[in-house]
């Protein structure tokens, strides 16, 4: 046998040595194989002795939630059939014929045809009533039954028959399945001479491309202020959050930086100097409802003294997660980081035991509405103070707070009910059924003079109500009168989506906007504090 020479001894000793310490740090105290080794042995005796037949796949998500569950609130394990859904939102698209849809008593109904998707292209219309699909009937047919029969791979072919009113014959549709669109930005247009208004939903992989396209033609239009609408964005991915701020800041600037237990997950955002809106006058809205990459875009404009914060703070979720899929197609997020304002906050709140109750707290915070730029409403925090670029205080671990809060006028459980039950779809196809032709010729696409001359009747008003009590809405006067106004705002903003899209809609809902309508008027505040002469 050939011996080996001391330095090769001592080389594979070493090795030997280092190979031991990497498997010693991977086992750790806690010693992980021992715990698999449990796990499996609880597993295949409950699977063979238990005293009735066990679901195995759904013992072991239980644990993966168990063990997620006592990690932090947003570290989360998501099954496969949840996957596909999750999938589309945040990758901007999915594959079908481009509707969507709601079920009015037994019938699949058009709510409205998606813009750029193969159903608008061959003229299906808001409220076409879909009788049939591949000439089996759809009458009576269930929701997921809907996405399985009309969703499908791209160059695939649906045949649907449609009943409209104002056709005198069934009308036969073949339509060629297409990547449909799902856009992160509801709307854009001009508030005026000068305002641009632009509302984003969620920071999918095309947020950025759309605010940018967004940008642009507002800009074309006139556009030198401009109003950002984060309310109820719940976040997304935190590149297009970086990416659409450095489009609000001028060259040089931290957005957002992270930190994490390895290395390799803390990391520095800085803008780039190519921002297309880095001067204008800018107001960012807000609320409870606004989380994560939300509160990374406002928390950078706060912080930079870039423009003025309008609404209510934010949720407060400052984790980072990184989604790891799994084989069966089920994958799970795992926080692997946190992330800070460039002045250093750390925006998370801080999370007990009781995950509904910190969901919950986000909500139910009592703040004084009125002017915040020196962030006295946080004066008596506990929390850590830091300083605006202009050196006003600001405070970390607890969201966002508005340099201006202005409370929503909350809904009556009577309103929540009402728009809970699909009333307003149910009697918008009604009525658009008897009127919707007499409507588009009236208005043609003069939206602002439907805005203008459009009103809800007492007919009309009388009508809706009689559909949500046939929904089972119980009618209370006093929460109705409380709400009216806003309540016939959205049967007339219904309307107006059905026949102009988004825009339609949410230029009629804005005028009763209480929080919108009050930013409008804070332009001053925002030019001042930015340094905007």
């Amino acid at each position: 046998m050939k011996r080996l020479s001391l330095p090769v001894v001592v080389m594979i000793s070493l090795i030997a040595l280092l190979l031991g310490m990497q498997l010693n740090s991977v086992i750790s105290s806690d010693n992980i194989y021992e715990q698999l080794n449990k796990f499996k042995d609880v597993l295949s005796l409950t699977e063979k002795y238990y005293v009735e037949d066990v679901d195995t796949q759904k013992l072991v998500e239980a644990a993966i939630n168990g063990m997620l569950g006592k990690l932090d609130p947003h570290s989360a394990y998501i099954p496969s059939l949840q996957m596909q859904r999750v999938t589309e939102e945040f990758q901007g698209s999915f594959e079908g014929i481009g509707i969507e849809f709601d079920i009015l008593g037994d019938t699949l109904t058009v709510i409205a045809p998606i813009p750029g998707g193969p159903s608008e292209a061959l003229g299906i219309q808001a409220g076409d009533k879909i009788v049939k699909i591949n000439d089996e009937s759809a009458i009576g047919i269930k929701r997921e039954d809907v996405l399985k029969k009309l969703r499908g791979p791209k160059g695939t072919r649906v045949r649907v028959s449609i009943l409209r009113v104002v056709a005198k014959n069934q009308l036969e549709f073949e339509i060629v399945r297409d990547k449909i669109p799902l856009y992160s930005v509801d709307v854009s247009f001009m508030v005026d001479d000068q305002t641009g208004y632009i509302l984003i939903n969620r920071f999918s992989q095309t947020t950025r491309d759309e605010f940018v396209s967004a940008m642009e033609k507002l800009k074309q239009q006139g556009m030198k202020k401009l109003v950002i609408d984060l309310r109820n964005n719940p976040g997304g991915y935190l590149d297009q959050a970086f990416r659409m701020a450095d489009e609000l800041l001028p060259k040089g600037k931290k957005v957002v930086y992270t930190k994490g237990r390895r290395p390799e997950f803390s990391e520095e955002y800085i803008s780039s100097g190519n921002g297309r809106f880095d001067k204008g006058s800018l107001i960012v809205m807000v609320n409870h409802g606004s989380a994560s990459a939300s509160e990374i875009v406002s928390g950078a404009v706060q912080d930079w003294d870039r423009g003025l914060i309008v609404g209510e703070s934010t949720f407060g979720k400052g984790l980072v997660q990184r989604q790891f899929d799994l084989p069966d197609g089920s994958a799970f997020r795992l926080t692997i980081a946190r992330y800070y304002t460039p002045s250093g906050r750390l925006i998370q709140r801080p999370y007990g035991k009781d995950l509904d109750d910190y969901r919950k707290a986000a909500f139910d915070r009592e703040e004084e509405e009125g002017e915040n730029l020196e962030h006295k409403e946080e004066s008596d925090s506990t929390a850590p103070r830091f300083k605006t670029a202009g050196g006003r205080i600001v405070f970390g671990g607890g969201g966002i707070t508005p340099d201006y809060i202005v409370k929503f006028d909350r809904y009556s459980d009577y309103a929540v009910r009402l728009f809970g039950s699909g009333t307003l779809n149910e009697y918008n196809n009604r009525y658009m059924e008897r009127f919707g032709t007499k409507l588009r010729d009236a208005y043609g696409r003069d939206l602002k003079r439907f805005i203008q001359e459009f009103r809800v009747s007492e007919e009309m008003e009388k009508e809706f109500l009689a559909v949500a009590k046939g929904k089972g809405v119980e009618f209370n006067e006093e929460q109705y009168e409380k709400d009216r106004r806003r309540i016939l705002a959205q049967v007339k903003a219904q309307i107006g989506r059905t026949i102009f899209g988004n825009e339609g809609r949410f230029r009629v809902i804005l005028a009763e906007d209480n929080q919108f309508q009050k930013a409008l008027t804070l332009f001053p505040e925002a030019e001042k504090i930015a340094g905007i002469h």
